[in-house]
């Protein structure tokens, strides 16, 4: 997938000027122009600067598109320990129910990889279990010095709901916290 979502494949053409961010004022446009530069900002500073983006925003926004644009330079940097994340609770779950060796190799890796990304988090069935090993992985990776880019189709009321204000306390101190607002471009993508 990093072949064709990349930096070089991005389009701001998907990002319209007449539709607002109602936090900043700024058009969908002008966010996604913040949103990579920042990007590139994460990117330039990764080795010396370890810390963590948080996209938000509505589905098809280029949440995940972004992450893996910035997942492919780190790679091509040779940043090689990049580790994407679909179902990160159900590999900790095995972790801590199971206590196998497998299990527990991958749950090294989620905590001391270089960059963990968390896709679509509030997907996942959320209980207390869940948001205590968020806060774990999130706090073991602050203290392992590594970088993480959580996305979410969340809003920020929600997100706090679900996970509680410790959790977005932990996360927000420690990352960029980046919305971004328009169209869904995947559906804007078939209309053409």
């Amino acid at each position: 997938i990093l072949e064709t979502e990349n930096f070089e494949n991005f389009s701001f053409e998907y990002y319209p000027q007449d539709i607002t961010n109602p936090a900043t004022g700024l058009s969908a446009l002008e966010t996604a122009q913040d949103a990579v530069d920042k990007a590139w900002d994460f990117i330039d500073r990764f080795q010396e600067h370890p810390c963590g983006l948080f996209f938000y925003g509505d589905t098809g926004v280029g949440k995940t598109y972004l992450s893996h644009c910035i997942a492919k330079e780190l790679i091509d940097g040779r940043i090689l320990a990049v580790f994407f994340i679909l179902d990160l609770f159900d590999l900790l779950a095995k972790n801590t129910f199971q206590k196998d060796a497998a299990a527990s190799d991958v749950a090294g890796f989620i905590y001391d990889c270089d960059l963990l990304i968390i896709d679509d988090l509030g997907t996942e069935l959320n209980n207390n279990f869940v948001a205590s090993q968020l806060f774990c992985c999130i706090n073991q990776r602050i203290m392992n010095h590594k970088s993480t880019i959580i996305s979410t189709n969340l809003a920020m009321d929600d997100f706090l709901e679900t996970y509680s204000e410790r959790i977005f306390s932990r996360i927000s101190r420690n990352s960029t916290m980046l919305k971004l607002v328009g169209n869904d471009i995947r559906i804007q993508k078939k209309l053409l």
